[in-house]
């Protein structure tokens, strides 16, 4: 194999695909990138079995020629060294020459690099996915969705499934909800799909889609997702992104949203997350990171938190609007924060049947997002 290519088509490759290599391969082939040539394209791919992303450079995009390609072939080199060595070439251009026995050149203006690189044939083949049914979605849509869902999803490997975000799609709806057992954020979206296309319990790790939202561009790029049996593929511009579906039934969240509340309260969005932010200051210190909450007849909120070696934080602000009876709960501030950060509204609504029972918070202006809040109990 022969090639030059443009450094930056490639650099740009490299570290799009490197996210999927393995930092730690059981098997050596598994923490590399392999390269692909033919005379249209170079393509790159990098595998750890969890998720696997591949992307594309043509060799010639309109009268600009990326690459030129005097001889095809394979090879597999180290990620994480490629990945470095690329970044750092003096040169506009590289030539990657590979021998039959796979040791690799890397020449660029007057450096000159030999790499040792691995049988292709050995390297994963990729999954199988049968793109029948394609959903379309913007972007930026996605990445959202993601966002504001993510936080949610538990980082203890003890219950893997709760380490996903649950996809539904139904009747062109798509859905994503992710809970902890302590906290839940639910997201949806009317998207452009066949009604009598659905699919249900496809569980994603929230690493993984955290990942995929990085390779989204900013600008609003349609992302193609094709669901399979055990897979998800995602196509954006020249990328293809695997992850495989984690196994398990996701749970039933549904019952633990009550639909009657005690107590509404509706809050200017800034007002309570600034409150809430200072309060937290001191409950961290506390290591518990309880924020008590004080609902008065009058409308009056008192946000407050308290550490045995600091002090107290009381906060006082009004809400816009109260119906029911005054309460008093207290909730984790970090989990309370992580919804505030990521919740798209000026106001919110605030449900509460008890100060023992979950706490429900979406905006107010619109119904498309959901969180819950499990409360704390205390003393005093």
């Amino acid at each position: 194999m022969k090639l030059t290519i443009s450094k930056n088509e490639l650099n740009e490759a490299i570290q799009h695909v490197a996210k999927a290599a393995s930092s730690r391969p059981a098997i050596p082939i598994l923490g590399g990138i392999k390269i692909d040539v033919n005379h249209q394209y170079v393509t790159l791919t990098a595998s750890d079995t969890d998720i696997s992303i591949q992307s594309f450079i043509t060799v010639e995009q309109g009268d600009l020629i990326i690459a030129t390609v005097d001889k095809p072939g394979s090879v597999v080199l180290p990620s994480k060294f490629f990945a470095e060595i690329v970044k750092k070439l003096p040169s506009d251009q590289v030539v990657i020459e590979v021998s039959a026995s796979f040791q690799t050149t890397i020449r660029s203006g007057s450096t000159e690099i030999q790499m040792v690189g691995l049988d292709p044939e050995e390297f994963p083949i990729l999954p199988d996915v049968e793109q029948k049914d394609v959903l379309q979605v913007p972007g930026d849509l996605i990445k959202s969705m993601i966002k504001q869902t993510i936080m949610a999803a538990s980082t203890s490997e003890q219950t893997p499934i709760l380490t996903g975000v649950l996809w539904n799609l139904h009747e062109g709806e798509l859905k994503f909800v992710a809970t902890d057992r302590h906290r839940l954020a639910s997201r949806r979206t009317n998207v452009n799909a066949d009604s009598s296309y659905h699919f249900s319990n496809v569980v994603i790790s929230a690493k993984t889609l955290s990942e995929l939202s990085r390779l989204i561009p900013d600008q609003n790029t349609l992302v193609d997702i094709v669901v399979a049996e055990n897979q998800v593929l995602f196509k954006v511009d020249h990328i293809l992104f695997y992850t495989r579906i984690l196994d398990g039934t996701y749970p039933d969240t549904s019952k633990i949203i009550p639909q009657q509340f005690e107590t509404e309260l509706v809050l200017d969005t800034k007002l309570v997350m600034d409150a809430i932010d200072r309060a937290y200051l001191m409950s961290r210190e506390e290591k518990t990171n309880i924020v008590r909450l004080v609902a008065f007849e009058d409308g009056t909120i008192e946000i407050s938190s308290s550490s045995t070696e600091l002090g107290r934080v009381t906060e006082q602000l009004e809400a816009i609007s109260m119906k029911g009876e005054p309460l008093r709960i207290s909730f984790n501030s970090k989990y309370m924060l992580d919804v505030l950060k990521v919740i798209d509204s000026e106001r919110l609504f605030f449900g509460f049947t008890g100060a023992m029972r979950p706490i429900i918070i979406s905006p107010e202006d619109h119904d498309y997002s959901l969180y819950v809040i499990l409360p704390y109990r205390t003393t005093g």
